[in-house]
């Protein structure tokens, strides 16, 4: 994981754990609605802070798909099985070169 995620997310704890018990605080020792509504407020934008980090460190590019390309390999597979070659094992063959270069990505 990130470091800096990580540090967001026990800052952001901190201060859930700090809100809480200044809120009851707050409620118990005066009944001041100012108060309680600002330590609510900093709670309430430490959550967004850490949807925000969250959201943003664990965003993964989904990965376009070529409909020409596509379409051309399947001509290309399609070659292949009309001069007699084995048409599982020509798709085995493109299932193994996908799983490979996946796994170099």
């Amino acid at each position: 994981m990130n470091t800096s995620l990580k540090r967001i997310r026990i800052v952001c704890a901190a201060i859930f754990v700090a809100g809480i018990g200044g809120i009851i605080v707050t409620s118990i020792v005066s009944n001041n609605n100012g108060g309680i509504i600002a330590i609510g407020l900093v709670t309430s934008i430490a959550a967004v802070v850490l949807l925000t980090a969250s959201t943003i460190a664990t965003n993964k590019h989904i990965d376009a798909f070529d409909e020409v390309a596509a379409e051309q390999l399947e001509k290309q597979v399609a070659a292949l099985i009309a001069s007699g070659t084995n048409e599982d094992a020509v798709r085995e063959a493109i299932r193994a070169a996908i799983d490979l270069g996946r796994s170099i990505s």
